[in-house]
């Protein structure tokens, strides 16, 4: 059986893991929960990860004390945090990658009070040396939440063999854990924690909404990409993305790149010409910002380009705020599409194969016929199924409710391992 043919119902429902068992405890005492996350800050799904994870916690474990220990520092995001999760205390501190050694007081103060340690969602064990930290200085349950397991090595095995709970993104993680020996009752599937992301910037999208004259339910949202992120260009001394030299990712990123969007720009001009409605162009990553014009904007036909406006980078709450009030969203990037789900507003994912085997979690949670696989289908096809959404969007919306109550029952049983 192919795996986007992989049973839904076995998927989504809590009652293929083994942690349904817990569902009978009659009381759980509130614990202190260590969250680790914050990757980085140039990229909204990978910030929307840590208020995504912080909203499943203090919904399904509402008496808990939650403190967020945040890799990567900005004001901006740490207002939003704040601003969204006042109870949530905010902690900052490095740790030394040879010696595990963590200088910051903070920290080593929350070690001693927190019950355990959770390393949120990302494409994968991120906070490494956070959880190798933890391991040295407590001897407290640690465990992981909703990442991507591309491969395994020595040092991660030693990690995910201790972890009382592993929650992986996708069930492709679930087979390489297990060619990798990691075994044990408390590993299930549990979607990117972003599906949760619950957070809006009401006034800057009106602002938006009003300067564009954009009209709510009546217009789509595009996301260009690149096949790969160009960090070698964004962060000085970057020579490579996961193995992948600056070299080829110039390549690779300068051969696909028109061929990719030109299926997305067929995508906009279906959708212009028989709705007569309006398409705001918008970044996940501020990358993005600099190619819009190239790859989507400027080859459109001239009938066509009056009915496009673009948005500059923001912060994932202004992007919810914008994405609940369009009627889709069709995005090259991953977590836009999650994003448009956790406001209830269909979506189209057009996946490029260097984008990690993250894109599974889709087909996981039964969104199939919304996943176009780039180089195997056409621009016509991925704008047939925007216009069927158009056509019939009462389809669409029971679809999307249906699949969201169904990952809110994944994360209800997860919080119960916690």
């Amino acid at each position: 059986m192919k795996r986007r043919d992989f049973v839904k119902a076995a998927t989504l429902s809590p009652f293929a893991y083994p942690l349904l068992s817990m569902l009978n405890a009659s009381s759980v005492k509130p614990k202190h929960v260590l969250v680790v996350s914050g990757w980085q800050d140039v990229n909204i799904g990978d910030i929307a990860h840590t208020p995504g994870l912080l909203h499943v916690l203090t919904t399904y474990l509402p008496q808990s004390k939650v403190t967020l220990w945040k890799k990567s520092k900005s004001d901006a995001v740490e207002d939003m945090l704040k601003k969204g999760f006042p109870r949530v205390r905010i902690i900052y501190g490095e740790v030394d990658r040879e010696t595990t050694i963590v200088s910051s007081d903070e920290v080593l103060n929350v070690f001693k009070d927190a019950d355990v340690l959770v390393h949120g969602s990302g494409p994968g064990l991120a906070g490494r040396y956070h959880i190798e930290a933890w391991q040295k200085y407590t001897s407290k349950p640690y465990g992981i939440f909703g990442i991507t397991i591309a491969s395994t090595n020595e040092a991660l095995n030693a990690i995910f063999s201790k972890a009382a709970f592993i929650f992986v993104r996708e069930t492709m993680s679930l087979d390489i854990l297990k060619k990798s020996g990691i075994q044990h009752a408390n590993i299930m599937f549990a979607p990117d924690a972003t599906f949760y992301f619950d957070m809006h910037d009401k006034n800057k999208a009106e602002i938006c909404l009003r300067e564009r004259e954009l009209e709510e339910g009546k217009y789509i949202c595009v996301i260009p990409r690149l096949r790969y992120t160009p960090y070698h260009k964004m962060k000085p001394g970057a020579k490579h993305w996961m193995g992948v030299s600056a070299e080829e990712i110039d390549q690779t990123n300068e051969r696909w790149k028109d061929i990719d969007h030109q299926k997305l720009r067929e995508v906009i001009i279906t959708w212009v010409r028989k709705t007569g409605n309006k398409v705001l162009v918008c970044p996940e990553m501020t990358y993005q910002v600099d190619i819009m014009d190239e790859l989507l904007i400027d080859p459109l036909p001239a009938d066509v380009k009056p009915f496009i406006s673009k948005r500059g980078y923001w912060l994932p709450d202004e992007a919810a705020s914008i994405f609940s009030k369009s009627f889709a969203v069709v995005s090259f990037e991953c977590h836009s599409p999650i994003l448009a789900a956790a406001n209830g507003r269909p979506f189209i994912h057009l996946r490029q194969p260097q984008d990690t085997i993250k894109g599974q979690m889709y087909y996981d949670l039964g969104f199939e016929n919304w996943v176009f696989e780039i180089e195997e289908t056409e621009g016509t096809k991925i704008a047939e199924t925007l216009m069927g959404m158009w056509e019939n969007p009462d389809r669409s919306l029971k679809k999307l409710e249906q699949k969201m109550n169904a990952i809110s029952r994944i994360y209800q049983t997860a919080c119960l391992a916690i």
